[in-house]
This record gives C-alpha cells, structure tokens and sequence, in this order.
C-alpha cells in the first residue's frame, strides 16, 4: 500500500478532546470538560464562519428569553468525540429547549458558544424562520455519526 497525504483522524478526536494545542495562547488548565451555551439570532442577524464569539447584537428578545440563551444540558454537555472513517464527530448530549418563550420576530440561527472559554463561538446553525407565542421551542439534535453529528470535521 502507497503512502496518502492526510489529516490524521485520530488528530480530529483529539481536536474536538482539546489535547492538540498549535498556537501559543494556550489556555487549558483543567481536565474537566467546558461548558457551553445556545443563542437564537434574528433572520436580519450576520453569523455565519465569521463569527468569533456570542454577541447579544442580532440576538432574539422576548417573553422567558434570557439574553445569551441556554445552556447545553447533560454531563458531559458533549457525546464523547468519536470517529468513523476519516470523519470525526460530535453532538451536544440533550436536545436544545426554550421554555414557554415568546419570539415575536423571525429568528433562524442558533450559535453554539464555549462560555467557559471566554464565549468563543463554535458554530452556527440554520432553519427555517420562525416565531413563536407562549410556547417551547425546542432544536432536536441529529444522530451522532460521521454522516449527521453537528459537529464532524472530515
């Protein structure tokens, strides 16, 4: 079998585990897993791969919406990184829940932020705009796998 040029994916486990660290602003000094929290943003919002960190500015408001959003819930918040082939992956533990929220202007995003970490952003997801009136809004999580996971990096 010839060599192939690649991203190890053992390095991707280990990416999503925070074991690698490349640059010098290391800021890891404990073991414990950090703790992250969901916004929802407004369809008029700009996230996207730019996004650097949770910022209140594009964020809904409402009735029972606090700003920064909620916390992912579960211990850990995060399945353990896994891999399958060359793709690493991993989903937040428990669905993400509003609760009794009014949202009266069209939101479409949510982003994922480390809140440990200073509310590094993480990523950001789409749907369909909606609103909702006196009611729970709840983002189902995807199955954990290499194919639909939340996180996956190829």
């Amino acid at each position: 079998m010839a060599n192939s040029q690649a991203l190890c994916t053992s390095f991707k486990v280990e990416l999503l585990n925070a074991i690698h660290a490349l640059g010098t602003t290391v800021t890891r000094g404990a073991t414990t897993p950090d703790s992250f929290k969901a916004a929802l943003y407004l369809a008029s919002a700009s996230l996207g791969a730019g996004t650097t960190q949770y910022s209140s500015t594009g964020e809904v408001s409402g009735t029972n919406y606090s700003a920064g959003g909620v916390d992912l819930t579960g211990s850990p918040d995060w399945i353990a990184p896994s891999s399958t082939g060359t793709t690493a992956f991993s989903t937040p533990t428990n669905n993400l829940t509003f609760t009794n929220v009014t949202l009266s202007t069209a939101f479409d995003a949510v982003l994922i932020y480390n809140s440990t970490q200073g509310n590094k952003a993480v990523s950001v997801h789409t749907f369909g705009s909606q609103t909702i009136t006196a009611g729970n809004f709840t983002l189902t999580m995807p199955t954990n796998d290499a194919s639909n996971a939340l996180l996956r990096l190829a």
